[in-house]
């Protein structure tokens, strides 16, 4: 387990052994030392609450099977960990890097312990180091973060400054506001008008309801209306829907049931009549709620369903005493939620430096920073390439 892992580090460190530590699985993580620092850290991440990421490690789609970076208080208990993968396979890159894994979910903020966040993001570099890497990229975490704020606090000490590969603005709802007046300053009057009125021909269908899926139970069964409403849409014509890989159906089956069992995930529905129409999952961590992923039927997509049950979600969170914060984990251009969601925070990928005067992490920033370039070439290629399919057929 971890802290025979972490007792070995420390006796090669005591007799003077420049070894380099062998990397802990994420699997080896015992769940009670896990689950204790996530209901104690100074940030919230739904993404890597220990059900949910140990579900994607069992075997979701190219995010098995990855490796953590744990820090250790004198005490022994875990105050630091974060789920990390090669450089070579985040971005086929030899580089000495650890990278940030990707939980199915566009947010990667450490775990720390919110008592002595300083400490814990020393001790967590601290593992890095000893396991010979010379930077850590974090993808995907608010730069302004609590989480990030205390690993800048920790490289300071050292004369070190992260740098910031890449930065959006993403959406976000703070729930602690007036839904009727959020939605009012964030749509106007003619908006919200024209919203009401696709609500009206939904329910020609039926009558519209909104529920969530709170039990294990009710979230089990809730589930599959979405997998069938994300199958039916443009992801299951991609071949991207989860239900569609046998790994990912059985991540996601797994993870929410689980984290329903603890108040953790939640699914809402919004149906006409007897047919559902939208649906999201939600996960939640301490005051702050994540919306994954939204399922829509694209038979009404004139009707715009996935914005009515953004309308609903929004009335929801703001009604619900337990969430003060909602992050969209949508991207930076996203043309569902944005419009609705007004709120912005800072999201980017941070390259961390590990040691003073370290000529390799100038090499490490170049050729992080041309393959960036380089990916954004080929992603404009891409992207007039599909434009022009669309355009003959």
């Amino acid at each position: 387990m971890v802290e025979i892992a972490d007792m070995a580090r420390h006796q090669r460190a005591q007799t003077g052994s420049g070894a380099a530590t062998a990397a802990t699985a994420l699997s080896e993580v015992a769940p009670s030392a896990w689950d204790d620092l996530a209901s104690r850290t100074i940030e919230p991440n739904g993404y890597y609450l220990s059900p949910w990421a140990r579900a994607v490690d069992a075997g979701a789609r190219g995010r098995s099977h990855v490796d953590a970076l744990c820090g250790f208080a004198p005490s022994r208990r875990l105050v630091a960990l974060l789920p990390v993968v090669s450089a070579w396979r985040a971005f086929h890159l030899p580089l000495p890097v650890l990278v940030s894994a990707e939980s199915y979910g566009t947010l990667h903020t450490p775990l720390l312990a919110r008592d002595d966040a300083a400490s814990a993001a020393r001790a967590l570099l601290d593992d890095a180091i000893a396991q010979d890497a010379r930077a850590i990229v974090l993808r995907d975490v608010p730069l302004e973060g609590a989480a990030v704020g205390a690993i800048r606090g920790a490289l300071a000490r050292d004369g070190l400054t992260p740098v910031v590969l890449h930065c959006y603005a993403r959406a976000c709802l703070d729930a602690t506001g007036d839904a009727d007046t959020l939605l009012r300053d964030a749509l106007g009057a003619k908006k919200l008008k024209e919203l009401r009125r696709q609500r009206h021909r939904l329910g020609d269908t039926g009558a519209l309801s909104f529920t969530v899926a709170r039990t294990a139970g009710d979230v089990a069964s809730a589930l599959e209306t979405f997998l069938t409403l994300e199958a039916g849409g443009w992801k299951g014509k991609r071949g991207t829907a989860l239900v569609q890989h046998d790994g990912d159906a059985a991540f996601i089956r797994r993870a929410t049931v689980e984290l329903a069992a603890r108040g953790q995930c939640e699914i809402a529905v919004l149906a006409a009549g007897l047919t559902p129409i939208a649906a999201g999952i939600i996960l939640k961590h301490d005051e702050r709620a994540f919306w994954f992923k939204l399922g829509a039927d694209e038979r009404f997509a004139k009707l715009s369903p996935g914005v009515q049950l953004a309308i609903e979600l929004t009335r929801y969170f703001c009604a619900d005493p337990s969430v003060a914060f909602v992050d969209s984990t949508a991207p930076a251009d996203s043309p569902m939620i944005n419009p609705i969601w007004r709120g912005r925070f800072a999201i980017g990928d941070l390259l961390i430096p590990l040691r003073a005067g370290d000529p390799v992490f100038l090499l490490i920033l170049t050729a992080l920073r041309a393959r960036r370039q380089l990916d954004s070439v080929a992603r404009g290629a891409l992207r007039a390439i599909r434009r022009v399919k669309a355009r003959i057929g």
